[in-house]
């Protein structure tokens, strides 16, 4: 099962990383346990082992015709869940103003220092925020956009988020769900979708980088990806869909 050698990393003992706000969306009850959550165990890892996070993520590439899709030369983008820059760093040039929403700190740390590194730090605003709370007026932006982190489950976007971009976005902008899951979900909620084809490969260091992630994030697949003795993994031999789709929809102008 995806992620099950994620989840034995991480024990109830580890929730005290939550800020307050952050244990309110993520253990209501205070009794969650990451060994049994999958979620759970990856919120943990954003803020216990975030450069570990990074490194999987820095290897899960977007699709080219993704970006391309993107409209250019907006006036502001936010980006909602921006983690360490997946994305991002693909928006910045496309809008005079961008936002980057990220609830982790340790997430919004190392963002804000490739964009230094990259030479755009001051470029980019990055910012604390949740999906269904976010710091940003109505109307504000022409693309408001949200890359593998938005999901239906109340905690990491659900009703509550989705309408917080939809606010967040003015009339006849955009509001993108990249790499989407429960497309049925969006669909019912007028949101249209396209996906770019092609083989797609996670990119990975190097194949011993490859070894040590798969047996962490992806163990069912930990023995292909050793056989394969290379760097680049397709993402059906981790059982992935490719970062390839856009549940998207346009708001009435």
């Amino acid at each position: 099962m995806p992620g099950s050698e994620l989840r034995r990393r991480y024990t109830a003992a580890d929730l005290g990383v939550f800020t307050r706000d952050e244990a309110r969306r993520f253990v209501p009850l205070g009794d969650g346990d990451p060994q049994t959550d999958a979620p759970l165990a990856w919120e943990l890892l954003y803020r216990l082992e975030p450069e570990l996070y990074d490194r999987l993520a820095s290897a899960e590439r977007l699709h080219p015709g993704v970006v391309d899709w993107l409209p250019r030369e907006v006036d502001q983008v936010t980006e909602v869940g921006a983690g360490t820059g997946r994305l991002t760093c693909e928006l910045v040039g496309r809008a005079d103003h961008l936002v980057a929403v990220e609830p982790a700190l340790p997430l919004r740390r190392i963002l804000r220092r490739k964009l230094a590194a990259a030479g755009h730090g001051g470029r980019v605003r990055v910012v604390r925020g949740f999906f269904d709370k976010l710091p940003l007026p109505s109307d504000s932006a022409g693309l408001v956009v949200a890359c593998s982190a938005f999901t239906p489950s109340p905690e990491h976007g659900g009703e509550a988020g989705l309408a917080e971009m939809e606010r967040v976005c003015r009339p006849g902008g955009l509001v993108a769900i990249i790499w989407p899951n429960h497309l049925d979900w969006l669909a019912s909620r007028g949101y249209r979708y396209v996906s770019f084809p092609g083989p797609m490969c996670v990119e990975f260091g190097s194949h011993q980088e490859a070894m040590e992630l798969a047996a962490i994030f992806y163990p069912q697949a930990a023995g292909e990806v050793r056989r394969r003795g290379s760097p680049r993994v397709p993402f059906e031999v981790l059982g992935l869909n490719a970062p390839r789709d856009v549940s998207f929809k346009v708001l009435p102008g």
